[in-house]
């Protein structure tokens, strides 16, 4: 049995083996090779074997590529949001379009999502109809939640439930799709396989809140920007929470305060959140979330190998506070 930190080195052993720098032309692999060489946490790889291992009990070193596959398409996004967003970092180092061009970002973004699609299969040929058309079905809502966030950002009357939707469908899927991939190559039959999709995205939804939550009121020793969402309009639950339950008053100070440009408008901000105790409302639905994934984990535990991957979610879930 291997423990995450393994799992993680394999991960990082595995993407470098690929040689993507040693391939031609190489202002198209170059670029896809960078892109993943800025190691971020490999949470989706690692929970691919993790639900791998939870289904079929065997060595999840197994199901490396479909794990490294995960991985790669969710670089391909990064590179492609990267581009969208006109963001010049990307973990600490320059993106990929700054580096190199527009152009070859666009490029190599498309190269990624290729190579991760003949990856899916490479470790289990004798599933590949059903692992693709779940890796499809994947990769398709992450296409669809990021095209509605762009949405979200221009509808004036944006609600709550468009909100999670989109949420679901940009972070959250990927999450639940490592789940049900891994679950699907270790053999798993229909319903163990959504529960454990239903399980992942569960968990993301509750990760984006928190993660919404924490952008507002972080915790002490946080080390971020407060109120980074504010600056920037997006629309949040808090947000959304907030226009619902404000009085009329309150209402027109939130839409001036969008409007404004002013270096007190996070504070501003923040204290309609207060009065009308976002916090807490925020709260209460991270927790309905999280209530969820428990109970799925419950079931999920009376089936499979379901330890090891519950203990990696607790770590996520004490590294993100």
């Amino acid at each position: 049995m291997y423990n995450t930190t393994e799992l993680k080195a394999a991960v990082e052993q595995h993407i470098e083996n690929l040689g993507l720098d040693q391939r031609k032309p190489a202002n198209l692999y170059q670029p896809m090779a960078y892109i993943l060489s800025l190691k971020g946490k490999r949470i989706r790889p690692i929970l691919t074997l993790l639900a791998y291992q939870a289904v079929s009990g065997a060595n999840p070193m197994k199901a490396m590529n479909l794990a490294v596959a995960v991985e790669v398409f969710h670089n391909f996004t990064l590179v492609h949001d990267d581009i969208m967003d006109r963001a010049p970092v990307r973990r600490g180092n320059a993106t990929v379009h700054i580096k190199w061009n527009e152009n070859i970002a666009i490029l190599s973004g498309d190269a990624l999502l290729a190579f991760s699609m003949d990856l899916v299969t490479g470790d289990f040929p004798e599933r590949a109809a059903p692992l693709m058309k779940e890796y499809t079905r994947v990769s398709l809502a992450v296409c669809e939640g990021q095209m509605e966030d762009m949405d979200l950002a221009l509808q004036e009357h944006a609600t709550i439930p468009d909100y999670l939707e989109m949420i679901r469908k940009k972070t959250a899927v990927l999450l639940g799709g490592c789940m049900s991939l891994g679950s699907l190559a270790g053999g798993a039959d229909e319903e163990i396989v959504g529960q454990f999709r239903e399980f992942g995205e569960s968990l993301g939804i509750g990760f984006q809140l928190q993660d919404d939550l924490m952008d507002a009121f972080p915790p002490e020793g946080f080390g971020k920007q407060v109120g980074g969402d504010i600056i920037e309009n997006k629309k949040t639950y808090l947000l959304l929470k907030a226009q619902e339950l404000a009085d009329p008053s309150q209402r027109k100070t939130i839409a001036a305060l969008m409007a404004e440009n002013s270096d007190s408008k996070v504070e501003k901000m923040l204290e309609i959140f207060r009065q009308l105790d976002i916090e807490s409302h925020t709260q209460a639905l991270i927790h309905r979330y999280f209530e969820k994934a428990k109970y799925l984990g419950q079931a999920l535990s009376q089936k499979t190998h379901f330890e090891p991957l519950r203990s990696y979610l607790q770590e996520i879930a004490s590294r993100k506070i």
